[in-house]
């Protein structure tokens, strides 16, 4: 039985635990608020922004045109794809590449480590079909960081360089999970050299209602990719690479070449495309975020899936998408390189320097180390007060002491402004996925605001802990590997290519050979394959697998939600 001590105790132990609870909501709520206050800017500056355009610019100017961008000619390209452990989603990757550009004049380099041999083995086996194709191997046992593997890409591009005619104008970054627009790289070529880093917006494909990790990745991209990388660009002039979808000038990349040895891409830094592009910045190299909007056909299942599927088709600007991890552990371990790489490493390597614009982005870039903890902390209150709530109207509850929180006092007003920060950003947020990806995953990404919040809690959690080990303990940081996903083939459209376009965009043949060959059939009425291999244009090895490729169910062309300009 409780002594006459303990019963006297532990009411006012209940009333000092919620006197503390109250101390630290305090502080969690002033956290937030400025917080708030750094997004509302950015909110401002954002919508004001596109008023001031709408008024004035685009009254002035008309947009870009496909027809434009198709009018140039071509200039040399290179694309350069880092790859570890990617065996189950490179070939796919390139296959729809080659089927889905409009471009011919690019040359794809994919970089592989010595002890990758799934790897390696599929990309030999993409190779011997393009001809386009070369695979780099970097000289040493892999895993390294991803910075590693592209500076010895781009080291085997200025060697391949000089054997042709002209240098590359464009270098391109993808991952081989991305999913292309035909038109890529028409708009690079469109706007190089005068451009020097060419950042396109990048997205997921959308996923299904009730895969609520992947759906976070759909939400935080549809508005940072949207809306935030403009406010960046406007702001500083700067604009973070996002790792794929961008395109540097053969001036940036040989000028960062010659200055770091060989090494343009930081190895030090977990987020070398961040890196890269602030450095390309402090250079005074023109920077842009490209947007040049296209029509993207979409099939969806409507009602969240209990609906009809319907057929069609959303404007937005051109960009690259991808699937996303789609569990817990793979989104937070993804995100805690990135929270690793641009906020700790960033801190550390860059510090604070730059413009007064620069400073508050890199601040903005850096917050999330402490805010995602103060998120949680948040919803540990929340439960709290909701206990002593319930504590209350049961009648196990009766020490009080007087609230801090008083109708008309300082905090209630912290917290009032903290609530209507919320509904604007829940507001903006379900805008712009709805904008994307419709109105059910509009709805879907408010409960999944609070998914991203633990997943970004982990992920800081996880990126701190690296940090010190590696500071403390000397642990080195490497690739940590996110398996990838790529469309299957059904959730791809197939246009059907003649046998002779599927050859020519293999680069097995030429135009030449082929206009050619197409007249003696014209006249001879016999096979196109036929002739190709009389006249020593093409091998039967080659004939064969195109022929098989026509035929199967294997990668076709140009991705389902990727269309027309």
């Amino acid at each position: 039985m409780d002594s006459p001590l303990n019963s006297l105790y532990w009411p006012y132990f209940f009333a000092d635990y919620y006197r503390g609870l109250e101390l630290v909501t305090a502080v969690v709520g002033v956290t937030i608020l400025l917080s708030s206050i750094d997004d509302l800017f950015v909110d401002a500056w954002y919508w004001i922004r596109e008023v001031f355009r709408a008024l004035t610019v685009r009254r002035k100017h008309k947009r870009l045109t496909a027809a434009q961008l198709r009018a140039p000619d071509e200039q040399p390209m290179a694309i350069m794809v880092p790859a570890w452990l990617e065996y189950d989603v490179i070939a796919p990757m390139l296959t729809s590449m080659v089927a889905t550009l409009e471009y011919k004049n690019y040359t794809i380099f994919v970089g592989t480590y010595r002890n990758d041999a799934r790897t390696i083995a599929e990309v030999e086996r993409m190779r011997r079909r393009y001809r386009q194709l070369v695979r780099v191997e970097v000289p040493h046992d892999g895993p390294t960081c991803k910075a590693d593997c592209l500076n010895w890409v781009v080291q085997a591009i200025f060697r391949h360089e000089q054997q042709l005619p002209a240098p590359f104008a464009g270098v391109v970054l993808h991952d081989s999970e991305d999913v292309l627009h035909p038109l890529e790289l028409k708009y690079f070529n469109y706007l190089l050299p005068r451009i020097d880093f060419i950042q396109l917006p990048v997205s997921s494909l959308e996923r299904n209602w009730f895969e609520l990790v992947a759906g976070t990745y759909m939400d935080e991209f549809a508005e940072w990719h949207s809306k935030d990388l403009v406010v960046r660009e406007s702001l500083s002039n700067m604009v973070p690479s996002a790792g794929v979808g961008t395109c540097f000038s053969h001036r940036a990349l040989y000028d960062l070449s010659v200055e770091m040895d060989n090494q343009p891409f930081n190895a030090d830094s977990l987020t070398e495309d961040y890196d890269i592009g602030a450095r390309l910045a402090r250079r005074g190299m023109r920077q842009i975020f490209g947007k040049f909007n296209v029509e993207y056909v979409t099939r969806r299942i409507s009602w969240f899936g209990l609906g009809r599927e319907k057929v069609g088709s959303i404007r937005m600007p051109m960009g690259v998408r991808e699937y996303f991890p789609d569990t817990f552990r793979t989104a937070y371990r993804q995100k805690a390189r990135w929270t690793l790489g641009i906020g700790l490493q960033g801190w550390e390597q860059v510090g604070w320097a730059g413009s007064l614009a620069t400073k508050y982005l890199l601040f903005r870039d850096r917050k999330g180390l402490v805010t995602a903890f103060v998120a949680l902390l948040g919803y540990l209150l929340m439960a709290n007060f909701l206990l002593f709530f319930a504590a209350e109207l049961l009648g196990w509850w009766t020490v009080h002491y007087p609230p801090l929180f008083q109708v008309g006092g300082w905090l209630m007003t912290v917290m009032g402004l903290n609530a209507v920060a919320l509904v604007l950003r829940v507001v903006q947020r379900v805008y712009f996925v709805s904008s994307m990806y419709g109105w059910e995953h509009g709805l879907l990404s408010m409960p999944r605001m609070i998914i991203g919040n633990f997943i970004n809690a982990m992920a800081a959690a996880r990126a701190w802990r690296l940090f010190f080990a590696h500071k403390f303990l000397g642990a080195q940081l490497v690739w940590d590997k996110t398996m990838h996903d790529f469309p299957s083939a059904d959730q791809l459209t197939r246009q059907h290519q003649r046998l002779g376009e599927l050859l020519v965009s293999w680069r097995a043949i030429d135009e030449d050979h082929l206009k050619q060959a197409l007249d003696q059939q014209q006249r001879s009425k016999r096979p196109l394959g036929a002739i190709l291999i009389e006249n020593g244009w093409l091998d039967t090895r080659t004939l064969d697998e195109a022929i098989s490729f026509q035929r199967s169910d294997d990668m076709g062309a140009a991705p389902l939600e990727v269309a027309t300009a």
